[in-house]
């Protein structure tokens, strides 16, 4: 009997040893298949990254077994750090892009959705100056960060609306707050996003007026901000980056859905946001680029060749970069979500 009872006992224990191994067991898997991802942006936090946010702050990373740490850029942009592999994915623009993905230095990034579905960047200035279209900038003085693209589509649009692009002044500048540049009267117009400097302009009621590249030219509809990755990580990694994908489409939805509790997740992860009127920007701004994430695509993140390859084209018939930029060159839309 107690022989009986010392098996009995001992097989119990066997049980509980087998069951304690396979819980770790378990435990060390579910820890091995969490990816950590580091994601660079391109700038300090702002409204263009929110759907980021929401997705870090609402566990949808967690939910795909992501672990995502966001780093700021270089002070040359996050290009470099992701084509390196120091960063797997980040946020570029096309335009930007053009330079970095030709030439001898060209970098293995891939941009892999868009944030925003249209261009939302033109000119802004002051109410007064009656800068009401690309013409009226002649005789102007425009802040210029000084770069080619920039320039030539400046030139563009000014000569196609029937001014004369060499008559405008190009004033050297480095503002970060147009605004306050337009009131210090040194510059007459600069290129703006309309999601946070019109939206700066209207809640210090600054009169301006301000008109769209897209309007102006539908070339320059092109794709600004967009997500990318390092292509060789994304080639061996095919389903983390889909999972990554799908995480940033569901934060950002929920964003164009709920504009003012995404502004509100913003804030909170970023608390420099909530000093001063920045508060009241950042829910200005988003309001208005909740809009923009979806608009009229199909679905987050899609991006249409025929306005990608327009843009490029144009750039190297102008030859704005080095080399030739090859049609569909530098996107993807093979990582998204098949629904949402």
């Amino acid at each position: 009997m107690k022989k009986k009872w010392g098996l009995i006992a001992i097989l119990f224990s066997l049980v509980l040893v087998l069951s304690a191994c396979g819980s770790q067991k378990s435990s060390n898997n579910n820890t091995a298949k969490t990816k950590t991802i580091t994601l660079a942006l391109d700038y300090t936090p702002n409204t263009n990254h929110t759907g980021l946010y929401v997705a870090q702050e609402k566990g949808y990373f967690k939910k795909y077994g992501l672990k995502v740490k966001f780093i700021q850029p270089p002070q040359n942009g996050p290009e470099g750090l992701i084509g390196a592999g120091k960063a797997q994915f980040g946020v570029s623009y096309q335009d930007t892009m053009a330079g970095v993905i030709t030439g001898k230095n060209k970098q293995p990034i891939t941009a892999i959705a868009a944030i925003l579905q249209h261009n939302t960047s033109g000119i802004m200035s002051r109410k007064a100056d009656n800068i009401t279209s690309p013409k009226a900038m002649t005789g102007k003085r425009y802040s210029t960060w000084g770069l080619p693209i920039e320039q030539a589509i400046i030139k563009e649009v000014v000569n196609q609306d029937g001014g004369n692009y060499k008559d405008v002044k190009l004033v050297p500048s480095n503002v970060t707050d147009e605004v306050a540049g337009l009131k210090s009267k040194k510059i007459d117009d600069i290129w703006v996003y309309e999601g946070w400097a019109v939206q700066n302009a209207k809640i210090q009621n600054y009169p301006v007026n301000y008109f769209a590249f897209r309007n102006i030219n539908s070339t320059f509809d092109y794709y600004t901000p967009v997500l990318v990755g390092n292509n060789a990580y994304m080639k061996q990694n095919p389903k983390v980056t889909k999972d990554f994908v799908k995480a940033v489409a569901e934060g950002y939805t929920y964003a164009a859905k709920h504009p003012q509790a995404a502004a509100t997740i913003l804030k909170n992860e970023n608390p420099e946001l909530k000093k001063g009127k920045s508060g009241e920007l950042v829910d200005v701004s988003q309001k208005f680029l909740s809009t923009q994430y979806i608009a009229d695509a199909p679905k987050f993140g899609y991006i249409d060749a025929t306005r990608w390859n327009k843009f490029y084209s144009w750039l190297n018939a102008n030859k704005l970069v080095k080399g030739q930029l090859q049609e569909n060159q530098g996107f993807t839309n093979k990582y998204l979500p098949e629904k949402e």
